[in-house]
């Protein structure tokens, strides 16, 4: 029975009830040590005898160990592994280290596992309990957290609990485990308490303990004598600190072979028996040590050896002498299985050895080596660092410790980085190794939010490597000349064109240039010397990254600088195949930090050619990775969408937010395209002066190129409609100089339509024909609508009504298929000045699908079978189909096939 839990309880009980009719639900329990948050999940676990139930801990000795928590959530089901797409199937394999491979990324380790959960739950219903969730490795939290947000309709109920919030899982549906009421505590107290007890003494016990269950059952055990006359009660140390402590007195009282007993099973998690019966028989312990410990109810002995609560394992394991940790260490090493879990060997070898062994720093390097094919750069970093710190060699030492920066790194914990690299820097003197040490810095700079700072340290770098490593010392200043377009204005001590001209004396390739080779020397050349020398060399190395023949795990870094160069020199379809190409590997394998970009790229591309549909359902899939990952990211792809939509209350509201974003973390680019988004939203609203005023802000900084460029053209339509002349035709030259060596379609229509506003007469109309043509023939079908509009209302000035009336109705049609409201209101304006009533287009029956529904039903209409959808969405096979079944009902359809129809 649960003191004081009836509501906790009840809502636990209604989502074990829905699970059972088919949904799935997450529920995150947060509360302090003793709260009584495993007790709930205890009730929830005897509720539910008759669904199958996975329960896993995290411990807090292995939050380095990569998976450890995942591992014993997913081997019992892995009897279903083979009925996974094969990819999931792979990765699941891999990460569990039932084979070799490739790492793979965590978003398809994700989606595996979301589909091993419901494949197992498609028989019978799922209840997954994650106890001590703080204390996950961060692996396994990603995952968890994962699974926990796609969860839908595949009758699985995820419960967790955990002391302090985790960082993947914030979002999550919670609730907050309060200590109990008045009356419960009393009730809870004096179950315990059955002897006579002076009233201050039990007033003070209760306004100790603060409703805490834990407190109010251990705290009158551990010290009845103390309790006579209050004594005690108000010591100095936390209340989870007094709980231990506790149990600490319990343990004392136990025989001593009881005590080492449970220390060996406070050192490792796994709660094997037969491992830890296999160690305890090395340490001269019988099966008998464990009585005591049952009998003090602090152990239970059965299928798994478990502790009755975390803070038992803490008060047996942290109070214990060194050295009889590293002998408990040294029998779970010996009893553990070289072959079949080298890691937990090596990392408990880690832990048993005192002062230098390289012996066993070499098993913790190559364990490393597997943490990471496995996807765990943390636990990488976590067994390279225990390496260094056993590496007698000084030398060694730091290269250890380099490669446990890196990891930390990538792995996405820079404060960690910072104190290995500064390790490095202190140890033996290196020239190679300081510089990739620099190389590391540069990219800690730009990914904690000083991105001014981030090419200054990698231009320095890339010429200390320019004599050590030609091939990292051209990444590095590709990776400069990234991260100095990024920071735009604010890249005072190291601009574009500083990084730029200094790349020009890079080294040769020393072997056949690759397309980053040619992408480095060719904006070398473009950012020194100009569009006329550069734009050639643009091309041949955006022709190279079209051929698709960069590894895998290589592509999605260096396509996202490859799509800039499309837009500096004008080439949509450049930009078109690049930002398909980049989605696609991204996708492919799973980049976390990588596919954000990847889809932004995309979307601008689908804004660009007037699929406005398309764009909208990416920036579905883009919320659904920050929804999957938990990462918040500026909303820049909606506030385009938004602005280009027309939409001015939510593209204003979502322009403010992103340049908010964009001044904390000194991204000048950031301010460029929020100006010229703006510069577009307000054209399209007939704003012209504050178009202009946007559109100037955005090209007041020369280093924010290519968007810079694009905001020149809004500037020279809104200066030329708000009578300012001047400035419309500095506006167009400063245009020209990037679109007249462009010699694309694109680029040369842009640049006819533009200069068409400045011009009169014959020359005028000449222009405003020649950027319709050009522009017909080209991607940018916006670009297109807008050419018919600016011509149609000039020929209006013209007073040549009838021609106006052509073009207008033709840029008006093109802008209600593309779904540019703004622009075809303003459209629509100068048709009615023109003696033209437009009707409105009779509005379609309206279906009511959700924004899920509608990328679900897509992409069955296009014949995409459930799990690859699953794939692209980030959903389970299930959840998938469950969707599709109200689509059906809703489109009143009873197939896949006529989905063609009914979304034509």
């Amino acid at each position: 029975m649960l003191f004081g839990r009836r509501a906790e309880c009840a809502r636990l009980d209604a989502l074990l009830k829905s699970m059972r009719e088919g949904r799935s639900d997450v529920l995150v329990l947060l509360g302090e040590a003793g709260v009584g948050k495993s007790a709930l999940l205890d009730h929830a676990l005897q509720s539910a005898s008759d669904v199958q139930v996975l329960r896993v801990s995290g411990v807090e000795s292995e939050m380095e160990l990569p998976y450890a928590a995942l591992s014993q959530l997913g081997l019992p089901l892995l009897d279903g592994i083979d009925r996974l797409p094969g990819p999931q199937a792979e990765a699941l394999a891999t990460t569990f280290g039932l084979k070799g491979g490739e790492p793979p990324g965590p978003f398809l380790v994700g989606l595996g596992m979301l589909n091993l959960l419901a494949e197992a739950a498609r028989d019978r219903p799922l209840l997954c309990v994650v106890d001590d969730a703080h204390w996950l490795d961060d692996a396994s939290a990603q995952v968890v957290a994962f699974v926990a947000r796609r969860l839908r309709a595949e009758s699985v109920l995820m419960l967790i609990a955990t002391r302090e919030p985790v960082p993947s899982m914030r979002g999550l549906t919670g609730l907050t485990v309060l200590g109990l009421g008045p009356e419960a505590a009393q009730q809870l107290l004096n179950s315990v308490v059955r002897w006579p007890l002076d009233d201050g003494v039990r007033a003070a016990l209760l306004a100790e303990a603060r409703g805490n269950p834990l407190a109010l059952l251990e705290l009158p055990l551990a010290s009845p004598d103390r309790l006579a006359g209050g004594f005690g009660l108000l010591e100095a140390t936390a209340l989870s600190g007094r709980i231990e402590e506790s149990f600490r007195r319990r343990i004392a009282e136990l025989p001593a072979d009881s005590q080492e007993l449970l220390l060996l099973a406070a050192a490792d998690s796994a709660g094997d028996p037969v491992l830890i019966w296999r160690a305890a028989a090395a340490l001269g312990l019988s099966p008998e040590a464990g009585g005591a410990a049952e009998e003090a109810d602090l152990l239970s002995v059965g299928v798994r050896i478990a502790f009755r609560h975390p803070l038992v394992r803490s008060a047996v394991y942290r109070p214990a002498a060194p050295e009889s940790r590293r002998r408990v260490h040294q029998a779970l090493a010996d009893a553990t299985c070289a072959q079949t879990d080298p890691d937990r060997r090596a990392w408990h070898l880690a832990h048993a050895t005192e002062g230098r062994d390289d012996h066993v720093a070499a098993e913790l390097e190559s364990s490393a080596g597997r943490a990471q094919a496995r996807g765990g750069l943390a636990a990488a970093a976590a067994f390279l660092e225990r390496a260094a710190t056993l590496t007698a060699d000084p030398e060694l030492r730091a290269e250890r410790e380099l490669g446990a920066a890196r990891n930390k790194v990538h792995a996405g914990a820079p404060d960690g980085a910072r104190v290995l690299l500064d390790r490095v820097a202190s140890g033996p003197a290196d020239e190679l190794r300081s510089a990739h040490v620099g190389q590391l810095r540069g990219h800690l700079a730009f990914a904690t939010g000083d991105v001014a700072a981030a090419p200054v340290i990698l231009l320095e770098t890339a010429r200390r490597f320019e004599r050590l490593d030609p091939t990292l010392s051209r990444e590095t200043f590709l990776d400069a000349i990234t991260f100095a377009l990024t920071a735009g204005r604010f890249a005072d001590r190291a601009t574009v064109t500083e990084v730029a001209a200094a790349a020009m004396s890079a080294p040769a390739p020393s072997r056949t240039p690759r397309a980053q080779d040619l992408l480095l020397d060719a904006f070398a050349v473009l950012y020194t010397e100009g569009h006329a020398k550069g734009t050639p060399l643009v091309r041949a190395a955006l022709d190279a990254f079209r051929r698709d023949e960069l590894p895998a795990a290589e592509a999605p870094r260096w396509l996202a600088i490859a799509g800039h160069g499309s837009y500096e020199i004008w080439d949509d379809a450049a930009w078109e195949a690049i930002a398909e190409l980049n989605l696609r590997h991204s996708r492919d394998s799973g980049a976390l930090v990588m596919l954000p970009v990847a889809l932004t790229q995309r979307i601008a591309a689908h804004l660009h050619a007037g699929q406005f549909k398309a764009a909208a359902a990416l920036l579905e899939e883009s919320e659904a990775v920050a929804e999957a990952t938990g990462i918040a990211r500026p909303n820049y792809d909606a506030a385009s969408v938004a602005a280009w939509q027309g939409d001015q209350a939510r593209a204003t509201e979502l322009l403010r937010a992103v340049e908010t974003t964009a001044a904390e973390r000194s991204e000048g680019i950031g301010f460029t395209l929020v100006h010229y988004t703006n510069a577009v939203l307000q054209n399209g609203l007939g704003r012209f002066v504050e178009a202009r005023n946007a559109a100037a802000l955005a090209t007041a900084n020369n280093p924010e190129t290519a968007f810079a460029a694009w905001a020149l053209t809004e500037l020279a339509e809104a200066a030329a409609r708000s009578g300012d002349s001047a400035q419309a035709l500095q506006a167009v030259e400063r245009l020209a100089l990037t679109t007249a060596p462009s010699m694309t379609e694109w680029g040369l229509g842009i640049e006819a339509r533009s200069r068409a506003l400045i011009s009169s007469g014959a020359t005028a109309d000449g222009l405003y024909r020649e950027a319709i043509e050009r522009l017909g023939r080209s991607r940018g079908a916006v670009a297109l609508a807008r050419a018919h509009l600016v011509y149609g209302e000039w020929l209006r000035r013209e007073d040549r009504d009838l021609e106006a009336r052509g073009q207008l109705s033709k840029a008006h049609d093109l802008f209600l298929e593309i779904g540019a409201e703004a622009f075809a209101e303003r459209t629509r304006l100068e048709l009615a000045a023109c003696g033209v009533a437009v009707a409105q287009p009779a509005a379609e029956r309206a279906v009511e699908l959700t924004g899920q529904e509608r990328q679900i039903a897509r992409r069955a209409r296009d014949g995409r079978s459930n799990a690859e959808i699953g794939a692209e969405l980030f959903l389970s096979a299930r959840t998938v189909e469950w969707h599709l079944r109200k689509v059906f009902v809703k489109l009143g359809i009873s197939s896949r096939r006529e989905l063609r129809t009914a979304l034509a």
